[in-house]
């Protein structure tokens, strides 16, 4: 595969966005994946485009999820006017929803510390009381008394995104193209995947959990683990809910998505029924309309988490062509890789601030 400058390795969400991002700065795009065999967290995913409760501990990351969100209008119109496939993005603000006086507590002073983190910047998640609640979300139930409001939070058809993404990359997206070796090779990398082999100057490891092996072949130990979450989807019901919440929400189709969990079981991406019933109750506490409501598909995906739960974006250690994007948030993120980081990559260097998601943060001396 001569004449092309990147090769992205990996054509889930993270990856084709990234992928997507640099074709449209001119860069000639290879992109190489696995298919459905792989952990597909793409498709199994909630759909948010989520900006409240991120970053605490890293106002880097609160930076990047925020501004994700202010540029996803833009990611989805251009998508849109590329492809013909309208990704049902929607941005009226997202809420969190508390069930007792004590979460509440936890929430306001949990928000409270994200403010202080950003300082001058600020940290734009409001609390609100259950009179205004009831003014925005229906038929709420009885130990809901308050939550929290962003207005750059929204939601979005992650499987249109997906789809998309693909079309707009045509013939540079190559399924059922499983990475079998990495090589360094004449200043670049020679990469075999199945029977054929692709060469590129500069490489970006943007599969998920397939991640590991691939840095492996690299030398370099990712520190990435699974942890898995599940999801109920219902019948269709009549349009009753017009925001986004976490762990609830209804689609353009009818349909309300609940969950999730997170669960530390390793590769396993099934379901249980002690956790699909923990997720039914706590949705019906909130929308008791619920109750009867026939749930009709039910899956659990895996996330890919470092130990702080924050993305990891670097060079490879020895390796100055080939580049690591890891995170957890592939729709949230979507925006921000291919309208930013993509271009950080075609300019050849991470911006300065991007430090912070080193993984050299996790080399914590040991205590003499």
């Amino acid at each position: 595969m001569s004449g092309t400058d990147f090769i992205v390795l990996g054509g889930g969400l993270v990856g084709s966005a990234i992928a997507y991002g640099l074709a449209r700065r001119g860069k000639r795009v290879a992109v190489l994946d696995e298919g459905d065999v792989a952990h597909r967290a793409s498709r199994g995913n909630f759909g948010l485009v989520w900006v409240q409760g991120k970053g605490l501990g890293m106002p880097e990351y609160a930076d990047w999820a925020r501004l994700s969100a202010d540029v996803w209008p833009e990611f989805a119109a251009g998508m849109k006017e590329r492809t013909g496939i309208d990704l049902n993005y929607r941005k009226p603000g997202g809420f969190q929803l508390c069930l007792s006086d004590e979460e509440m507590a936890e929430r306001i002073a949990f928000i409270d510390r994200l403010r202080e983190q950003q300082g001058a910047k600020g940290y734009d998640c409001e609390v609100v009381d259950r009179r205004r609640l009831d003014n925005l979300l229906p038929e709420l139930g009885p130990e809901v008394v308050g939550g929290t409001y962003c207005p750059h939070d929204g939601h979005v058809n992650p499987l249109r995104l997906l789809k998309a993404l693909h079309k707009a990359l045509g013939g540079a997206y190559r399924p059922n193209s499983k990475v079998t070796a990495i090589r360094p090779a004449g200043g670049g990398f020679r990469i075999e995947a199945g029977q054929t082999v692709h060469e590129a100057p500069r490489i970006v490891l943007a599969a998920g959990l397939g991640n590991l092996p691939l840095a492996d072949m690299l030398g370099f130990k990712l520190p990435v683990r699974p942890q898995r979450g599940q999801i109920l989807v219902t019948e269709r019901l009549p349009a009753f809910l017009d925001y986004p919440l976490s762990g609830v929400r209804q689609t353009e189709e009818g349909t309300v998505m609940l969950g999730s969990s997170r669960e530390e079981v390793g590769y396993d991406n099934g379901t249980s029924p002690e956790v699909m019933r923990s997720i039914a109750a706590n949705a019906v506490r909130v929308f008791p309309r619920l109750k009867h409501a026939r749930i009709v598909r039910a899956w659990g995906a895996l996330r890919i988490l470092a130990p702080d739960e924050f993305p990891i974006y670097q060079t490879v250690p020895g390796h100055d062509g080939a580049h690591v994007a890891t995170c957890h948030s592939g729709v949230s993120l979507a925006g921000a890789h291919a309208l930013r980081f993509a271009g950080y990559l075609a300019e050849g260097r991470l911006p300065a601030h991007f430090t912070a998601f080193h993984s050299r943060r996790f080399d914590v001396p040991k205590a003499a």
